[in-house]
């Protein structure tokens, strides 16, 4: 399934569609471990499937949907079945500021299982069997339907995660999160502190730190950095900007920072994300 690999660094083939691939994957072989810069859907049909990302092994049952944000890296052990894996361009949703929302959902990896609830699994469920039908069906609008698909099924997935909320606390601090949201995309490149952040929310920061947290499922620090690591990646793609460069327009003040926050992300430094991204355009 792996096509073009070059070390841990996979270059997606999206083929027919020029920004969506999906497998429908019968292989009873190990993946090894690989990182690439689309948004990784998986959900399995026959028997259950393992995956092991960022250092955690999620085991998934049929019909349960693990969500693989760009950058990670995980690997799949060998299992015989059927399963569909839906890969789409990061950037869907990365710099827009009406889906600033749905940037959590991809921020970490998570698996939608039994826990979530029957009604939640059918809906994906459903949703994903919708794309599997636009992109076999391959028409003129096909990644267009696919992409509001995908993005209802990332809609879906983050009215769960507020409706988990303690309802009050959700009444309470969703026009506040959502405006600290809003604040974050228009201003991650500048320096942005937690402190600043908490006074613009108008509360301490120990109570900031937590109710966002809470809010969008992963700290302050993890969101503002995959933010800034997302946008590098877009410039690193450009043959004349520096490393240097990119760290500085996207806000990282030093340029050790960035390259350990950069790896700790995606697996590899920036300067081996320009190369790799330069090698795969030659082949």
């Amino acid at each position: 399934m792996i096509a073009h690999l070059n070390g841990d660094y996979e270059t997606v083939d999206y083929l027919q569609s020029k920004s969506i691939r999906l497998y429908d994957n019968v292989e009873d072989e190990e993946y090894p471990p690989h990182w690439h810069n689309a948004i990784e859907m998986i959900m399995p049909l026959e028997n259950p499937y393992t995956i092991i990302c960022s250092g955690r092994e999620y085991s998934l049952k049929e019909r349960d949907i693990m969500i693989i944000p760009a950058g990670k890296i995980h690997s799949i052990k060998a299992n015989p079945g059927r399963r569909l894996i839906l890969l789409c361009d990061n950037g869907l949703i990365d710099g827009v500021k009406t889906l600033s929302e749905l940037c959590t959902v991809v921020s970490e990896p998570f698996a939608v299982n039994e826990s979530w609830g029957t009604d939640i699994l059918r809906s994906l469920g459903h949703i994903m069997e919708e794309i599997y039908t636009l992109y076999f069906e391959y028409g003129a609008l096909s990644d267009i339907y696919m992409y509001m698909k995908i993005l209802s099924l990332f809609t879906h997935i983050r009215e769960y995660q507020l409706s988990r909320l303690v309802p009050e606390d959700s009444e309470k601090y969703s026009e506040t999160i959502h405006k600290i949201l809003g604040y974050i995309e228009k201003n991650y490149m500048n320096d942005i502190s937690l402190d600043g952040l908490s006074k613009v929310a108008g509360y301490s920061t120990c109570h900031f730190s937590r109710i966002f947290k809470k809010y969008s499922g992963t700290t302050f620090i993890n969101y503002l950095n995959n933010r800034r690591v997302s946008a590098a990646e877009l410039m690193l793609l450009e043959d004349n900007i520096s490393v240097t460069e990119a760290a500085a327009a996207v806000g990282f003040s030093s340029l050790t920072t960035f390259n350990r926050v950069f790896k700790e992300i995606n697996g590899c430094t920036p300067s081996e994300f320009k190369k790799l991204y330069r090698t795969a355009k030659i082949v």
